[in-house]
């Protein structure tokens, strides 16, 4: 398997120790994010983090993410230009592509499908500028503006954007929003984190549940990742936990090297 690290394994660790977290467990790609309290913006700071990387031996896969793309305006247009040359600055290939995901954006399906469309066919541009793909992720969550793989390729699709977007399956959203079809041939990325708390139900499961993958877990990572490969799929798996217990954890390499192992098994 080819596993990855998003910077959410651990992202209290500035860029020098989360590489060499990385080179030490023998992963050579990771992701990097704009949203962790050590994430250093600007095209300078890119540039350095690119050179880092580089010099460590590590692959930056993509940047993590721009958040609410689907509510595409001006200012939504200049923030990815932004965002975009940032990522390509520090190397990557990929920019994630996070939905709106907010109880009071309710627009009815009509409006809500075409905003899709609008905010695909304006990003296309932004990333083609840039060379990068964008990786759309749905959210599960009962409130999310794009909750299931099966609307965001339908919109790519509608944009003539197949050769621009990937999908990335994050397994946590999957089994959240009870989402069936898996999409090998369009993804482009996996998110793994596992669920064990058992006093959570589908409904109630939220960010702050999400752990390292184990034999604890409750919402199939090794089958969702076996499926996907089964299915064709030859790209990366990238462990994404939220859990504050996870971000404090003092043996997170230990961690992470077990699940890999689960995984593997």
């Amino acid at each position: 398997m080819l596993f990855s690290l998003n910077h959410m394994v651990a992202p209290r660790l500035g860029y020098a120790a989360f590489f060499d977290l990385a080179r030490n467990l023998g992963v050579d790609h990771v992701e990097i994010r704009n949203d962790i309290p050590t994430a250093l913006m600007g095209n300078k700071n890119a540039k350095a983090i690119g050179k880092l990387a580089k010099d460590n031996g590590i692959t930056i896969i993509n940047v993590n993410a721009l958040q609410r793309w689907n509510q595409w305006n001006r200012k939504k247009a200049d923030e990815a230009n932004r965002l975009a040359e940032y990522a390509a600055l520090t190397g990557a290939k990929n920019l994630i592509l996070v939905p709106t995901n907010d109880t009071k954006f309710r627009p009815d399906q009509a409006v809500r499908l075409e905003g899709l469309r609008v905010a695909l066919d304006g990003l296309k541009s932004v990333l083609k500028n840039h060379g990068l793909i964008g990786c759309v992720e749905p959210l599960g969550f009962e409130e999310c503006s794009l909750r299931r793989k099966a609307e965001a390729v339908a919109a790519i699709d509608a944009v003539g954007g197949a050769k621009r977007f990937k999908l990335t399956h994050d397994t946590f959203h999957h089994f959240v929003a009870g989402e069936t079809e898996f999409f090998a041939d369009r993804t482009g990325l996996i998110h793994v984190s596992g669920v064990t708390d058992r006093a959570q139900s589908l409904a109630t499961m939220r960010d702050p549940h999400r752990v390292m993958v184990d034999a604890g877990d409750m919402i199939d990572n090794k089958g969702q990742v076996a499926r996907l490969m089964k299915d064709g799929y030859k790209g990366y798996v990238s462990f994404e936990p939220f859990s504050a217990s996870v971000h404090k954890s003092k043996q997170i390499a230990r961690e992470i090297a077990r699940s890999m192992d689960y995984f593997e098994a």
